[in-house]
């Protein structure tokens, strides 16, 4: 898969260094990956969460974090969309503003 803004990822890391490690072996996993369905997905990622629109959120360093993608499977590309704390990831919901 191909994974777009990997430098978000950087980012977070650089603010959250208890991050980094869990988020470069999300990255070179999915990177290698071809996902075809969520089912995919799942089979990799057990605690994946699916929601609509091809988004999936994964819980990173033990669900303290969750980076929100979005899956284009035919394209073969991962578009990511937030990285943030579980605190924030509550209040983007709250809003629906995932």
């Amino acid at each position: 898969m191909h994974v777009l803004s990997y430098s978000t990822l950087r980012e977070f890391a650089a603010e959250h260094k208890d991050a980094k490690e869990p988020l470069d072996a999300w990255y070179h996993l999915v990177r290698r990956a071809d996902y075809e369905t969520p089912a995919d997905v799942k089979a990799d990622f057990g605690n994946a969460s699916f929601l609509s629109r091809n988004r999936v959120v994964f819980n990173i360093s033990g669900n303290k974090y969750r980076l929100v993608v979005k899956m284009e499977y035919r394209r073969g590309e991962v578009y990511i969309r937030h990285v943030v704390t579980h605190k924030i990831y509550d209040e983007l919901t709250d809003r629906s503003a995932l």
